[in-house]
């Protein structure tokens, strides 16, 4: 039990191993530390915590929870009895939509005894629906930092200089259109994110910000900045991108310790020379040299608009009156005309992958790209904004169109799309023109021809096969309807391999459809091609049949006794009011039906093939991919350097956009906790020419001290079936069975990787170290182990802020891929052992968790290593050191 705790990192408030029931049985309660945010029921599970052991509880100094939680206001009651809470998160952003989307937490307001938390130094209320700022913030002397990130705060209090000691003050994403002036009265701010808001202008007030070293303010509006910047003289970064600067004072350059001055994507047309010219300016996307337009130039050319470039990271920018032309990191281009947005705009955007409950695929539909996401949804521009959507190139586009589909909130539809080809790239993208912003996606789709037919009636040809046409006679509606129509061509040869039956004949499939729910008043006139082989010379009527199908293709009726059917050397003509699939067959079979929808369903599947290789420098680390039959060879030849495993697995059919789920089997697991795992599967969604890969690390519970693990992963289509045992041979399989393939994995025997006697803890093994020094305090290794569970996604600024070069932080993130604890365990101890021997290697810890905003752990280990001193101290008074070193050192004095 000691060793778990040690390992663990439990500590009690006096610092001593928190061992024994309280410990161990409620090990969200970590001495002075309680982790609730991952839980989805958090307040509950304090609420009963501090009911059955208030004791323990009103002395946490460490506290997260999450504000998507329903109990959320009874616990606020209860936060002001913690009096020795130092850091304090309750974020919002847990939960998520159907598009992925994060929800936003229930949080509006906070309790007015709150600001009786006199030792609050840390907290964190980002992801939340805060309209002002709760006044009782501003009454918490010891606050340093303060994060209210992705909120809905218009306006700061004119007070809000009252919080002297801030040290870091982050209000991203939210809707501020100023700040008070007495936002220079933060002494001690250090650094201030105010991006992604909508501030017009800056106080000069700002400059009195001396000790300021990051000053974040992209993705605002403004068109100017002040002077007074320049005076401060500690900034190393000042972040200005994406803004509608027109002019930027020459002072900035001067600034002694500037490392980066980000301009880009702004309208600036000239800049100062001493500002051109230095190393760390970046003025991409600006119309540096271009004349301004006259108003008397022609507003719809294209000529001198502002040209943006975002790079990856970046997920919005400004559209002004004057117009733009934007181009994604991803290769998506935007075109908006001068006119488009009277006001500057703020457009954000994101790309999704697509997820089958929400991207609704008709049949013989193929994804071509995935979710692009843009706001404002719904946002009306006043002329078309144009839109360039890279896809992936269909294997075949013959008798097929490529088309933007777009969402409404509540149908999606498709646009009038263009296809283009770039001409140093050969590349395609689709291009549309829109009105409003919200989801769009690349399909290719059956060949579509529409038209309007009034009560005069009118005539529907099908581009695909002119022989195929649709009469609408004088009188057929009272209200002009609009009406489609789709083909799907059947060759002879797919219907012989299908039915295993070589006179089976049957015509191409017609797709009717129209935007009214109501039947035709008189019978639409359809003529269709009769099947391959057969005219009207040797037509044997007793063998043809017509079917009609429901618009999912699950039921086919033989209607051919219902219609009448007229015939001519090449077409089969008859008439219908109702619309649906409509298919003539030939064939010398009585029962057509079940025949026809075994067809149809074929028509629709792909022939696919599982892959499983690991790598061969990492075999923990494996790929997982289903691969369309023909794409086989050429995926495998590319992965072949680097990947070794199995052969594929056999062939199998399935669905463009089913969902299937691979299980690994037989002594192999891996992290439960990944968004895309369900009940221990991973999922996967199959679309024929999107890559179905996914590459995840892997572990094993059994012991490979010994032995290396004869594993195997499975693919299931669907779900995993309970009444398949887990060890079942590879060739199990049963009519109903939703079983795809299995493909055998092995993990080699484990070997030491940081000593040659490892003491493993997550697959790594660290020697013993210590942090420090007697005097000082030191940080060992447990306390390490306890500082990693808390970095969380932060671990890569950490690592630069500790000293550790991009190369090595590359590194650390590509050799522990899928696995975040790996990554932050090897960043922080790579730094430990590189700084073993500094003595000053703990306040380096400390100063860069400060600078990388996380303050909360910065305290944490402030709050070790006091103790530590206090320890030392209390060592050298018992043994009479201290009273000895006071004497000799008023003997020094005296003499």
């Amino acid at each position: 039990t000691q060793k778990m705790a040690e390992l663990l990192g439990l500590r009690d408030e006096r610092g001593e191993w928190a061992l024994g029931a309280p410990a161990l049985a409620g090990s969200c309660l970590a001495g002075n530390r309680l982790n609730l945010d991952v839980y989805p029921d958090g307040c509950h599970q304090f609420l009963q915590l501090f009911e059955g052991r208030q004791g323990e509880v009103v002395q946490v100094e460490f506290l997260r929870l999450s504000s998507n939680d329903r109990l959320l206001g009874t616990t606020l009651d209860i936060l002001p009895q913690l009096k020795h809470l130092k850091s304090l998160v309750l974020k919002g952003g847990h939960a998520r939509d159907e598009f992925g989307s994060c929800h936003h937490g229930s949080l509006t307001s906070l309790p007015p005894d709150f600001g009786n938390l006199m030792g609050l130094t840390h907290l964190d209320l980002s992801f939340n629906s805060l309209s002002t700022l709760p006044s009782c913030i501003l009454h918490l002397p010891s606050l340093q930092v303060l994060l209210v990130s992705y909120n809905s705060l218009v306006a700061l209090p004119e007070d809000f200089g009252s919080l002297s000691k801030l040290t870091f003050f982050s209000a991203m994403k939210n809707q501020l259109k100023n700040i008070p002036q007495s936002i220079g009265e933060l002494a001690a701010l250090r650094g201030l994110d105010l991006s992604e808001n909508a501030l017009e202008f800056l106080p000069e007030e700002v400059g009195n910000l001396h000790n300021c070293t990051e000053l974040y303010l992209s993705g605002n509006r403004l068109s100017n900045i002040p002077a007074s910047l320049a005076n401060l003289k500690s900034l190393r970064q000042l972040h200005l991108h994406s803004n509608l600067l027109v002019t930027v004072p020459a002072s900035l350059a001067s600034l002694p310790n500037l490392s980066r001055l980000d301009l880009q994507n702004n309208c600036l047309r000239a800049v100062p020379p001493e500002i051109q010219t230095s190393p760390f300016v970046h003025l991409r996307g600006n119309p540096l040299g271009e004349t301004e337009p006259s108003p008397q130039a022609d507003q719809s050319s294209a000529r001198g608009l502002r040209r943006l470039f975002l790079a990856s990271g970046e997920d919005s920018f400004t559209v002004t009156s004057e117009g733009c032309k934007v181009v994604l990191a991803c290769d998506i281009h935007f075109y908006f005309p001068p006119g488009a947005a009277p006001d500057p705009l703020r457009i954000c955007f994101r790309t999704l992958a697509p997820d089958p409950r929400h991207v609704r695929l008709r049949h013989h539909d193929v994804l071509l790209s995935r979710v692009l996401e843009l706001q404002p949804h719904g946002a009306k521009f006043q002329q078309e904004v144009q839109i360039w959507m890279p896809y992936a190139t269909p294997h075949t586009l013959h008798q097929r169109e490529v088309v933007v589909r777009t969402f409404s909130g509540q149908s999606w539809s498709d646009l009038r799309t263009r296809v283009e080809q770039k001409r140093k790239s050969k590349k395609h993208v689709a291009h549309c023109s829109v009105l409003h912003f919200s989801w769009f996606l690349v399909v290719s789709r059956l060949v579509q021809n529409e038209c309007k037919v009034p009560t005069e009636g009118t005539l529907l040809f099908s581009s695909v096969d002119p022989n195929i046409k649709v009469t609408f006679p004088p009188g057929v509606t009272e209200e002009t309807r609009s009406v489609k129509l789709q083909v799907l061509p059947v060759s002879a040869e797919e219907m012989e391999e299908i039915t295993a039956d070589a006179g089976c004949r049957a015509s191409p499939l017609l797709c009717l459809s129209q935007d009214s729910l109501e039947d035709f008043l008189r019978p639409v006139r359809v003529q269709l091609p009769l099947p391959p082989g057969v005219t009207g010379l040797n037509l044997d009527q007793s063998r043809l049949h017509l079917l009609r199908g429901d618009l999912e293709g699950q039921t086919w009726d033989d209607i051919t006794s219902q219609v009448v059917l007229e015939f001519t050397h090449l077409y089969a003509v008859f008439e219908v009011t109702h619309f649906s699939w409509y298919w003539l067959w030939y064939t010398t079979k009585t029962y057509i039906g079940g025949i026809a929808k075994k067809v149809y369903e074929r028509l629709r599947v792909y022939q696919v093939n599982f892959i499983a290789l690991q790598r061969k420098k990492d075999p923990e680390q494996v790929l997982l991919q289903c691969v369309p039959k023909h794409k086989v060879d050429p995926v495998l030849k590319k992965l072949q350097d680097r990947y070794r495993g199995p052969e594929p697995s056999d062939m199998v059919e399935m669905f463009e956009g089913e969902q299937f789920f691979a299980a690994f089997e037989r002594g192999i697991s891996i992290d439960m906790d990944r968004p895309d795992c369900v009940d221990g599967c991973l999922s996967f969604i199959f679309y024929s020419h999107l890559k179905n890969m996914k590459e995840i690390y892997v572990t094993s519970p059994v012991d490979r001290k010994g032995q290396a693990v004869k594993g195997q992963v499975s693919f299931y289509r669907g779900a995993v079936p309970e009444s398949i045992p887990e060890d079942a041979s590879r060739r199990r399989k049963g009519p109903d069975s939703l079983w795809l393939a299995t493909l055998p994995i092995k993990l080699p025997q484990l070997k030491p990787r940081w000593s040659e006697n490892p003491n493993p803890l997550n697959g790594f093994s660290f020697p013993p170290l210590n942090l420090g020094n007697a005097e000082t305090g030191y940080l060992t290794q447990a306390n390490l182990l306890s500082i990693a569970r808390r970095v969380g996604a932060d671990w890569q600024t950490i690592g630069l802020n500790l000293g550790l070069t991009y190369q090595q932080i590359e590194r650390i993130g590509y050799n522990n891929r899928e696995d975040l604890h790996k990554q932050i365990l090897d960043m922080l101890f790579s730094w430990a052992q590189q700084n073993s021997e500094d003595p000053d290697c703990v306040s380096k810890l400390i100063t860069a968790m400060k600078e990388s905003g996380r303050q909360d752990i910065a305290d944490e280990v402030e709050t070790i290593i006091e103790l530590g001193r206090q320890k030392y101290r209390e060592s050298i008074r018992r043994v009479g050191l201290e009273q000895e070193s006071s004497t000799e050192d008023s003997a020094i004095a005296m003499v």
